[in-house]
């Protein structure tokens, strides 16, 4: 599994010319069920995406292709872990 830390790196009014694209980028990705779960950081500096994918390359592979990074108005990070505990609700998930 990977997190993702995405950091926006220009004035929000400049991303938000972007979000719409990301966000029906990533719809995709999340219908292919690459993603668990993600959403904005508090405060607006950027988001987090919980990635089930198996490998680094491809998961910046698909971040090097997601519309904020492409404008230049964000970067991204990549963790990757091991889960070894889980909460019984994400049991069969994780």
């Amino acid at each position: 599994m990977f997190l993702i830390d995405m950091t926006f790196v220009k004035p929000l009014d400049e991303v938000d010319r972007h979000v719409q694209a990301h966000r029906d980028y990533l719809a995709g990705l999340y219908a292919q069920g690459l993603f668990l779960l993600g959403g904005r950081k508090q405060p607006r500096s950027g988001g987090i995406i919980l990635s089930r994918q198996q490998h680094l390359d491809e998961v910046k592979a698909v971040f090097d292709a997601d519309p904020l990074v492409k404008a230049c108005v964000a970067t991204y990070t990549v963790t990757a872990f091991e889960p070894v505990m889980r909460a019984r609700v994400l049991e069969g998930i994780l």
